[in-house]
């Protein structure tokens, strides 16, 4: 199991197998909602509790993003159509144990930067 909390605290959330993948995404909303690439892990929604109360935003007609509305924590991202759901690895507290599987939408990546850890990489 781990744990996660937004910045203030308001939110809290566990998620009990720890997580089915675990990604950095480089999309162009994940760059703009976190300032960089975002780091996220993914499990069914029902391994995942949430307490708070949560705010969520309609990025686009097929998925959502979830953060608190007192300090602005982005920590999940939740598309219609599936049964499960991404958290921000970076807000998860004290060691988990989990490690980057792989790079998504690194068609959209930054030109800053470069990805040179060695792991599969795929362009959507």
């Amino acid at each position: 199991m781990v744990r996660g909390t937004c910045l203030c605290g308001d939110i809290s959330f566990t998620v009990k197998d720890g997580s089915r993948s675990v990604a950095a995404c480089h999309c162009t909303q994940c760059r703009k909602m976190s300032g960089h690439y975002w780091a996220a892990g993914y499990d069914d929604v029902a391994n995942i509790t949430i307490t708070g109360d949560v705010r969520w935003y309609a990025a686009s007609d097929s998925a959502k993003r979830g953060f608190c509305p007192r300090c602005g924590s982005s920590l999940f991202w939740k598309a219609h159509d599936e049964d499960g759901m991404s958290f921000a690895l970076g807000a998860l507290d004290g060691a988990t144990g989990l490690a980057l599987q792989k790079h998504i939408f690194v068609a959209s990546k930054g030109d800053y930067y470069d990805i040179a850890d060695g792991l599969p990489q795929k362009e959507d």
